[in-house]
Parts: C-alpha cells; structure tokens; sequence
C-alpha cells in the first residue's frame, strides 16, 4: 500500500554501538518507519534493570509521553514515584528529571518525544 509502512516491534533493530546499556533494547522504530515529524523509540527493560538513565530535557526543550506496552515499571520523578502498568500514558515536561525501573517481568514501553515548535532533526 502506498505510504503505509508496517513492521513488528521484533523486526526492528535496536541500538547495539559503545553506549548501549546492558538490560536494555533501544529500538529507534520512528526512524525506521519513515517518521519524520518526531522522535519515536521502543524501550524494552529486562526485570532487574537498572541502568535506565535518569535524565531531563532541558537544553532541547523536549516534551516526551511513554506509553507503557507491556510488563510494568516505576516512574521516578523528584517528586515522587509511581507505578504504571500497560495501557499507561504518560506525558514528561522537559525540565523534570526522569527514571523508569522495571517491574518484575520487565517493561516495553513507546517513547515519543518532540520540542514545541521545531521540527524533528532528520538524522539517518
């Protein structure tokens, strides 16, 4: 079908260079799929991980939301925790510093993320 592309997350190839974190499958599915309007990645987090980086956004500006796919996990926030199970959207503003911890049969989450205003960088 024209301008329709299709694939299965296990298709997809996940990051696999000298930063890659032990536990963790980074799948850049956006880029695979053509996605040129925002950022969109996969994370899959084995039971156990905890090598999920904390971080924020706040020289890029980025908003992200997580959809949580399957497994559950731990949102750490400053502010607190909070569990999440699959069907779980959650939307992160760029200045608050972020973690996910997997739960006891791991978590696969959809991150999508965008800066207000600009369009995504096209990095192929």
């Amino acid at each position: 079908m024209e301008g329709v592309t299709i694939t299965m997350i296990s298709e997809c190839d996940y990051y696999q260079g000298p930063h890659a974190i032990a536990g963790i499958k980074f799948r850049s599915v956006g880029r695979q799929l053509g996605v040129t309007a925002w950022g969109m990645n996969v994370l899959e987090v084995e039971p156990g991980c905890t090598g999920y980086p904390e971080h924020d956004h706040v020289k890029d500006g980025q908003e992200e939301v997580y959809v949580v796919l399957r497994g559950s996990a731990t949102l750490v926030t400053r502010d607190g925790q909070c569990a999440v199970e699959p069907g779980a959207m959650i939307r992160v503003g760029p200045n608050t510093r972020r973690k996910f911890l997997p739960g006891s049969t791991g978590v696969t989450i959809l991150a999508i993320g965008g800066t207000p205003g600009q369009a995504y960088p096209q990095r192929r």
